[in-house]
């Protein structure tokens, strides 16, 4: 689910800057999947697909494929107004994410 390779080679596995993009990721990801949340909601789907689109980057980096190819749906959904898809695949990106989350907060331990 996490492949932290491109994260190793970036930071030519000094643990002290991975563990700084980690944890970026950990604060940032949770929050703006509550603003999805908000988004979903509030039906504004033009919003969500901009929050979708925002943390796409960031899952590349963290190496959570999975993730990042729901979010690419997420935002296909909503230019095609496929409302249905929309929260099937937000339900989707959210179970990836809080399992990733779990599973970077293990890396950090281990990397202390």
């Amino acid at each position: 689910m996490v492949d932290l390779s491109f994260l190793e080679k970036f930071t030519k596995g000094d643990a002290k800057k991975m563990k700084r993009y980690i944890s970026l990721y950990l604060d940032v990801a949770p929050k703006t999947f509550e603003e999805m949340q908000r988004n979903v909601d509030d039906r504004d789907w033009e919003q969500l697909r901009i929050n979708a689109h925002s943390l796409k980057p960031q899952t590349d980096f963290m190496g959570i494929t999975s993730l990042k190819d729901v979010l690419v749906k997420i935002e296909e959904a909503v230019k095609e107004k496929k409302l249905d898809d929309i929260n099937k695949y937000f339900s989707q990106a959210k179970g990836i994410s809080i399992n990733s989350i779990n599973s970077l907060k293990d890396v950090l331990i281990d990397l202390t």
